[in-house]
């Protein structure tokens, strides 16, 4: 009799699914909060550089993160292209978070350091000229545009007050770091970065 109440009345199914929902999602999500493996840095990360986050901003800006993920699954055929999975240890300094879901482009994750500068900064100006498949659009602009700096250190202490352990003096010589570079070698930069702490461990 009280279940055929539940399910004809509509507003009060409604509120005990909301209810139900609630509490699932509550016991998976809040004991994450308390592990240390998801809120923790992993051994050896280090902040961006401003040279990096400025590179990482320029990624965001041209729509990288749409067709790049950069969260390697926990699956062989994952790991064996690219790398040692993706840990919560990476990104607890990420704000937002590039994990993506798209793959039109390989994932990026542990892209540090496999390709030298001149081979990324290649394949921005043209990338057909080095993946002759790639549909990938072309970013020549970014060797033309340089950074003025005038805003890397509100970045920074942007990112200090978000929990990132940036020092003063890495927000003090912000500016001066990144003045004047062009906006392919600060994406190249960030690239560079990428999964470098987790890249030999398998």
């Amino acid at each position: 009799m009280k279940h055929e109440l539940v399910e004809k009345n509509l507003g009060l199914l409604v509120v005990l699914i909301v209810i139900a929902i609630s509490f699932g999602g509550l016991t998976q999500i809040v004991p994450l909060f308390f592990q240390q493996e998801t809120t923790q840095p992993i051994e050896g990360l280090r902040p961006y550089t401003a040279l990096e986050l400025e590179g990482r901003d320029i990624y965001i800006r041209e729509g990288c993160v749409g067709c790049h993920s950069q969260m390697v699954r926990p699956f062989r055929s994952e790991t064996e292209r690219y790398g040692h999975y993706s840990v919560a240890g990476e990104s607890v300094w990420e704000h937002p978070f590039l994990w993506g879901s798209k793959r039109t482009g390989p994932d990026l994750a542990r892209v540090g350091q496999r390709y030298s500068d001149d081979w990324h900064r290649a394949h921005l100006i043209n990338p057909r000229d080095v993946v002759p498949e790639s549909k990938m659009p072309a970013y020549p602009w970014l060797q033309r545009n340089t950074l003025t700096g005038d805003d890397t250190a509100d970045k920074l202490r942007a990112m200090q007050r978000l929990g990132v352990p940036y020092t003063d003096e890495d927000i003090a010589g912000a500016e001066e770091m990144v003045r004047g570079v062009s906006e392919m070698d600060a994406l190249i930069a960030y690239l560079q970065h990428l999964g470098t702490v987790l890249s030999d461990r398998r």
